[in-house]
């Protein structure tokens, strides 16, 4: 058997069978699967984000795994490239995507987008929560908008009660109606795939503002149709 250098971390077991190397070997190892680090600006302008990739590499080590098997040696790249587009909201604003969404029309009647996609990312436990969004407004504009300002709110760490407010403030600022309606109906995977581990639970949270939120009668119209 050979002898261990005196001072030298000895291998640990591994929790998936393979032999975990000391952490500078495992490191070292993956030198050369990850570009040579830079300046922080010229990595993202590069596509690269070594802080990131440094904190999953962090956490499969702290997972017991060996980050230097074949299965996992892209994985810290991989994870900080996914996790950039999955926040990639923190770098848009409303400015960015309004342009000519809004039009000058006669129309003093009610705008209801339903089922509108929404993915986002609890920030207690960093896992998904999705769902559904519907938004209502009193003002005729570019359809498109609807979806893009979800996506720019929702692309964040966010708590679901955050993001339905931050949606309704967002269009009433930029669009100024005399109404504006956001309700989100999301199923968290916090409460799904630990803690309670209820698979058919749903949260809903609204936000009304404006006439929505002053006059019941519209309220009251509002809620009907999109129950219909």
């Amino acid at each position: 058997m050979a002898c261990q250098a005196a001072g030298e971390e000895p291998p640990r077991p591994c929790c998936n069978g393979y032999s975990e190397l000391p952490s500078a070997e495992v490191r070292r190892a993956l030198a050369q699967y990850r570009p040579e680090k830079r300046s922080r600006e010229a990595a993202a302008e590069g596509g690269e984000l070594p802080a990131l990739e440094d904190a999953y590499l962090s956490i499969l080590e702290g997972l017991g795994e060996n980050p230097a098997r074949q299965g996992l040696r892209l994985t810290p790249r991989r994870a900080a490239k996914a996790m950039q587009f999955l926040t990639k909201g923190y770098q848009e604003t409303i400015e960015d995507i309004l342009n000519d969404a809004v039009f000058d029309e006669d129309h003093d009647e009610m705008v209801i987008v339903k089922d509108i996609d929404m993915f986002s990312l609890c920030e207690h436990h960093l896992v998904p929560f999705f769902g559904k969004v519907v938004i209502h407004l009193r003002k005729y504009f570019l359809l498109l908008f609807f979806p893009r300002i979800v996506e720019i709110f929702s692309r964040r760490l966010q708590v679901q009660e955050r993001l339905t407010r931050q949606i309704a403030l967002a269009i009433t600022e930029a669009l100024k109606p005399a109404g504006v309606a956001v309700i989100i109906e999301a199923s968290h995977m916090c409460m799904v795939m630990r803690g309670v581990q209820k698979m058919n639970s749903r949260t809903i949270t609204s936000t009304m503002l404006g006439v929505l939120r002053e006059d019941p009668k519209t309220r009251e119209e509002f809620l009907t149709l999109i129950k219909n």
